[in-house]
């Protein structure tokens, strides 16, 4: 699970105001401050902020780690083909949802590897797993405690409805369940992060963001949330420090779809703009569910592209005026308010607080009440619901500060309310790509599309056969046509809105012509080194095979090429050349591969060895004699002789990989049978090694036929 820690750098103050009388007295009870993390990534990225007073967090990542999305089709064979070159240890799909996990070996550099893996079209998004904090909690002066809930008409909006039968998933850090003005609305969640039930607060975040939502009312205590009659689901997707990989925020998206929830909150710095957790908001929309997240507390511009996956919230005051502390930027839908809200408290208590990760539940609190009022709306449905009835703030109409406006509640419900229609408007779709002409291979199809509402499938036809179906937006295809008969073949493409209207393209023809397959790989083994100690620069040798002919082989290190061949042959070696001498001392891995014509790639067993390059106290020995250098052809008895310098510790012998003969000292000899290490005719690699009495090892390889 996710135990790679970082550390928490926003600072959470609180204001608690308690009351005597009619006297009200504030004072601030404490402040917290962290000392600085030491990121053991060796990349670490500053977001941009314009005119920002207060800075976001470093961007960081889990090392080694990516998240990576396909096209809908492409074969998980195909997947796997696609990635293998880069070195990949191991992957895991994320439950339900059209995203991989990967590990890549230690050392190999994800950043590198993830621009590599953008250039190639058969993947929707390749993104790193980032570190996300929650949105910070500001300190601001009192106000009253109930100001934001009239300021939204909140009151006006539970005429309608307060939530009832809705559930709330709240992704954070945790829910006091034993709150008095929460426990009675709390449905079982998930622990994402220690993958078990307890869904305790361990930070004190998500039991804020809870109240916000779905503190319960007219029960004589605290305060009341917008949703104050709505389940809450609580979702802990942090460790202790209250921080969140996007890959847990995915998974804690999925379980929230999954078990009935119809809005989550993510309260969560950065989360808007990971590919990941919009894939995991689209496969909830499709479940007929909404994501929420709040924008963030940077003072500056946050610069995603906006998302039709998420709704985004920056934070406004009780005058209407945009946060001081609020993120803006063109992926902010709504704004609401944000500043001393009064909620509910880890341990029984309450508190005012700042911070948009309180404007966030405000608007998700609202949407449960939508979904209360009607619960056949669609997400794009309250989509268009919520940005249409708020109340317009700075310039005219949309802009990147207050969204469509603030939120306004009330509006909101009686609208929902005077509403109850039916959508019968199918939505409209063509394919923009194939359009005509011959295809081969993985055929990538491309759509355009539209809806009154959204659309929320679209599927691919073959010759009037359903082929492949794609329900998490952007749509797109990878046919692989590699098994198909050469001929004529017309392709349609369906769309499909919440309502079940039926939207369908021109069809396009195409003529499948793939060459007779060749559907062999070629084999390829490193026969040396094979393993030990190494350093400066290493031959590294290769026998590869293949049915038809090898065009190139690559030698991988660690996930990264550094070095290929071109090759003509059905069987051969070949040998590269790996310098050492720059690398940092340690153990790497090496992989060779082989590619035909076909596209067909065969791959070694990987190789682990020990770069370990001596200090200028300890040369390396030199080999000076090796009786087969300069030789092409060997008998069936050869009498092999090497010497090396007086700095030889031993001095060993290897054909194919696998060590034959090995000397204590400078000098060796030996006889060798030729036949008995391979038939008679065979192609063989022969290496000799020198090693010193500090491990330093030079070596010599020559390719015989016996």
């Amino acid at each position: 699970m996710l135990h790679t820690k970082i550390h928490l750098l926003f600072l959470c103050r609180v204001h608690y105001a308690l009351h005597f009388l009619m006297v009200l007295f504030l004072f601030i009870i404490f402040s917290i401050s962290h000392d600085s993390y030491a990121d053991s990534s060796q990349h670490q990225q500053a977001v941009t902020q314009s005119g920002a007073s207060h800075t976001a967090a470093p961007a960081r990542w889990a090392k080694g780690r990516l998240l990576v999305i396909p096209r809908a089709g492409l074969s998980e064979k195909r997947f796997d083909k696609a990635i293998r070159p880069h070195g990949f240890k191991s992957r895991r799909k994320l439950n339900r949802l059209n995203a991989h996990v990967y590990e890549l070996p230690e050392g190999v550099d994800e950043v590198k590897i993830m621009n590599k893996l953008k250039k190639d079209r058969r993947f929707k998004a390749v993104e790193l797993d980032q570190l996300v904090g929650p949105s910070q909690e500001i300190s601001d002066p009192s106000f009253n405690k109930s100001w934001a809930l009239p300021k939204i008409q909140a009151p006006f909006a539970w005429d309608i409805a307060s939530g009832a039968g809705v559930t709330i998933a709240i992704l954070d850090t945790g829910v006091d369940n034993t709150h008095p003005d929460l426990a009675a609305n709390m449905v079982p969640g998930w622990n994402v992060y220690d993958s078990n039930s307890d869904t305790n607060d361990v930070y004190g975040h998500g039991t804020k963001v809870a109240g916000t939502a779905a503190a319960s009312a007219n029960n004589g205590v605290g305060s009341a949330g917008v949703a104050w009659n709505a389940h809450i689901m609580p979702i802990r997707i942090s460790g202790t420090d209250g921080y969140a990989y996007f890959s847990a925020i995915a998974e804690g998206i999925r379980w929230a779809a999954d078990n009935g929830a119809r809005v989550a909150n993510i309260s969560y710095e950065n989360a808007a703009g990971s590919i990941t957790v919009q894939s995991a908001a689209n496969y909830m929309r499709s479940k007929g569910g909404v994501v929420v997240v709040s924008a963030g507390n940077t003072s500056g511009l946050v610069n995603y592209a906006p998302s039709s996956a998420l709704l985004v919230v920056s934070a406004t005051d009780s005058n209407d005026k945009l946060a001081s502390w609020s993120s803006y930027g063109p992926s902010v839908d709504v704004s609401a308010p944000g500043v001393s809200i009064y909620t509910t408290t880890r341990g029984g208590g309450y508190g005012n607080v700042s911070g948009t990760s309180f404007s966030s539940p405000i608007v998700a609190a609202t949407t449960a009440l939508l979904f209360s009022t009607n619960p056949n709306l669609t997400p794009s449905d309250v989509d268009q619901i919520l940005t249409s009835t708020t109340q317009d703030l700075g310039e005219p109409g949309y802009d990147q500060y207050f969204g469509h406006g603030r939120l306004n509640a009330g509006a909101a419900v009686h609208h929902t309310y005077a509403q109850l229609n039916t959508d019968n408007i199918a939505p409209t779709i063509r394919i923009t790509s194939p359009t005509s002409g011959t295809v081969s291979g993985d055929v990538l199809v491309d759509v355009s599309y539209s809806d009154n509402k959204e659309v929320v499938r679209v599927e691919l036809y073959v010759n009037g056969q359903k082929t492949i179906v794609d329900t998490q937006p952007p749509f797109a295809f990878a046919w692989d046509t590699s098994e198909l008969a050469n001929g004529d073949y017309t392709l349609v493409a369906c769309a499909f809105d919440a309502a079940g209207n039926q939207g369908t393209s021109d069809p396009v023809k195409v003529t499948v012509k793939n060459i007779e397959a060749d559907t062999t790989p070629p084999t390829i083994n490193i026969t040396a080194p094979t393993s030990g100690t190494v350093s400066g620069n290493v031959p590294v040798s290769v026998n590869f095979s293949d049915n038809v002919g090898v065009v190139r082989t690559e030698l991988y290190v660690n996930g990264n090429k550094v070095a290929e061949s071109n090759a003509t042959e059905a069987n051969a070696s070949t040998s590269f050349d790996w310098n050492t001498a720059t690398l940092t001392d340690g153990n790497y891995t090496l992989i060779a591969y082989a590619f035909d014509e076909a596209g067909n790639q065969g791959s070694s067993a990987p190789v682990q060895v020990t770069v370990k390059n001596t200090s200028s106290t300890a040369p390396l020995p030199t080999i000076n004699q090796f009786s087969l250098q300069n030789r092409a052809n060997v008998g069936r008895f050869e009498n092999v002789k090497v010497k090396a310098d007086i700095r030889t510790k031993q001095i060993t012998m290897k054909v194919d990989g696998n060590t034959i003969a090995s000397a204590q000292g400078n000098i060796l000899l030996y006889r060798w049978s030729t036949w008995e290490s391979a038939p008679r005719g065979s192609t063989l690699s022969v290496t000799v090694e020198a090693s010193n009495a500090e491990g330093g090892v030079v070596s010599e390889t020559v390719t015989v036929k016996n």
